[in-house]
């Protein structure tokens, strides 16, 4: 028997937060039967419908993908772009764990585990991701700290973080900056720049948590091992 929140979190629906939410307002169903108790458990038999479709469990699945610019961070996209999941052949229902605009590149994850998924997007957790900006100008120390400590976007302070000057091209008057933040933000890295009037040229997403690009080209995924899961579950 299991959790019924646990079992729809595991069929890569949601995660288990919202599938408490779900069952809440009479969106789910077993054996036909609309169920509210968050405590019901349900078993491999039984039939589980959520917004009136019938889910299964699958086996779980874990990919590391090296996104390529002009590529939405989603499972399908009402302007008919290709997406992530587009490029990962496999028939499970997988999709990918927080995004990356549509013109940044680098590591994304993908999978059908809403229970990781959860663990790796929750706040509270401070996943760090690391990342290199490409921007326009000459990027200052004084910058770097103030950016480092944390400034205001979208009405709230950012949280602690790490900017530094890796090299500038003067040819192209633009630096290379490595930036590592722990938090989720639409655009946040950019907005950052943007704070004090930096101009994003490039960013590429180089690390998460402690999963790197390796040797992958643009485009190229693999399969996460069962030892690189099992830590990522580890940062719980």
């Amino acid at each position: 028997m299991k959790r019924l929140n646990k079992f729809i979190s595991d069929s890569g629906v949601c995660s288990r937060r919202k599938a408490d939410d779900l069952i809440l307002n009479g969106s789910v169903s077993v054996n036909g039967k609309v169920v509210r108790e968050l405590g019901t458990k349900v078993n491999e038999n039984d039939s589980v419908s959520v917004l009136g479709k019938v889910i299964t469990n699958e086996l779980k699945e874990y990919y590391l993908l090296y996104k390529p610019r002009e590529v939405i961070s989603a499972v399908k996209d009402d302007k008919n772009r290709k997406v992530v999941v587009d490029l990962i052949d496999t028939k499970a229902r997988i999709y990918p764990i927080g995004r990356l605009d549509y013109d940044t590149t680098g590591i994304i994850l993908l999978t059908n585990d809403g229970e990781l998924s959860n663990i790796l997007t929750h706040p509270k957790n401070d996943i760090p991701k690391e990342y290199l900006a490409k921007v326009k100008g000459f990027f200052k120390k004084e910058d770097a700290i103030k950016l480092s400590k944390g400034v205001i976007i979208d009405g709230s302070l950012t949280k602690p973080a790490i900017f530094k000057l890796k090299k500038y091209d003067k040819k192209t008057d633009s630096s290379y900056v490595k930036v590592i933040i722990t938090e989720g933000r639409n655009h946040q890295v950019k907005n950052m720049f943007a704070f004090l009037n930096y101009d994003t040229l490039k960013l590429k997403r180089e690390k998460y948590a402690f999963l790197t690009l390796g040797n992958l080209k643009s485009g190229e995924y693999r399969k996460l091992s069962l030892k690189e899961v099992k830590k990522l579950y580890s940062l719980k």
